[in-house]
């Protein structure tokens, strides 16, 4: 049971206050004043205490016990069904000789209201490269700027807006499909230079840990769709992938990722200024790649897969 902030009584004290009556230590009118409600409500509950005990003490719902109007059973399914047909709600009201507000709430009780909530839920479709640079996962954060303590962690948004001009950084991410080693930098803007300047870095980046990068998967923003970037691609030998409009999904692995990020690096310390929470990016990106376990490699550290020799450990490892 919820008892809401200002409860009176919760049913303890109902029972309290029923056998402080019943038991004649006080009078009705003393216990409306020391349980501060009305004397009808003592007596309602010192009727039902009488009656029912400490069971009766409980919440009832509110719910009549009959509802002689409420649309018939056969009726109601028959909205259903014909929901499922796809027919729009007045012209179920008129098959059905029912009112358009009765359709409205037969359906909304069906979880039917909606044309997509008539369709089944597509299968998760998980998907995995076999070898890591196959194709990487590139997309951008925008996170603002601030010079001391955000309300994310004070709760004081005073002064906080970004119309005083601090303005925002731009965190470029990117992940390894099959092997979720990650490589990240906070660039001034999300235009078509800093993501030719990012796909570049990204892809020396796997370079020096023997990847070779096959293809590149990102959203359609604007930066990508450019032709510097589809030349940027050509010359580096990658096959550039689009998502689908409005399939976030498609591109999930950096969509986790960036989630990741937030909880366990933008957010998860209070930043004095954001040039120090830039700082420490490059520190976690470290404890991500090498030492902290991943939950779809069974906790294993994304560089673990991709093979390396003790030499090559020693001569990568910071």
């Amino acid at each position: 049971m919820n008892i809401h902030k200002n409860a009176r009584l919760t049913p303890l004290r109902r029972e309290e206050m029923a056998l402080a009556v019943v038991e004649g230590r006080l009078s009705k009118a003393v216990a409306a004043r020391t349980y501060g409600v009305t004397a009808k409500v003592v007596g309602r509950w010192v009727e039902r205490f009488l009656c029912e005990g400490s069971a009766g003490m409980a919440d009832r719902s509110s719910r009549p016990k009959r509802s002689p109007k409420q649309t018939a059973a056969k009726v109601a399914d028959e909205i259903a069904m014909l929901r499922r047909q796809r027919l729009t709600g007045k012209h179920i009201a008129k098959q059905t000789g029912v009112s358009a507000a009765t359709v409205s709430r037969v359906l909304r009780r069906a979880g039917l209201s909606r044309l997509k909530d008539i369709e089944p839920a597509q299968p998760v479709r998980r998907y995995e490269r076999d070898k890591p640079g196959e194709m990487i996962h590139i997309d951008i954060k925008k996170l603002g700027r601030f010079d001391r303590v955000g309300h994310r962690i004070t709760g004081d948004r005073a002064g906080q807006s970004n119309s005083r001009g601090i303005g925002w950084e731009f965190v470029h991410v990117c992940i390894d499909d099959a092997s979720r080693v990650a490589f990240s930098q906070i660039l001034p803007d999300e235009r078509q230079e800093s993501a030719v300047g990012f796909l570049k870095a990204a892809v020396a980046y796997y370079e020096s840990l023997g990847i070779t990068v096959e293809r590149v998967m990102t959203d359609n923003g604007s930066c990508y769709r450019s032709k510097a970037f589809a030349r940027a691609c050509r010359k580096l030998g990658l096959r550039h992938m689009r998502t689908k409009p409005y399939t976030p999904k498609t591109n999930g692995k950096a969509e986790r990722f960036i989630q990741t990020a937030l909880r366990e690096w933008a957010y998860a310390v209070a930043y004095p200024t954001s040039a120090q929470r830039a700082a420490e990016l490059p520190a976690w990106i470290h404890r991500y790649n090498w030492h902290r376990p991943h939950g779809s490699l069974k906790s294993q550290t994304p560089i673990s897969r991709l093979g390396l020799t003790e030499d090559n450990l020693l001569r990568l490892h910071i």
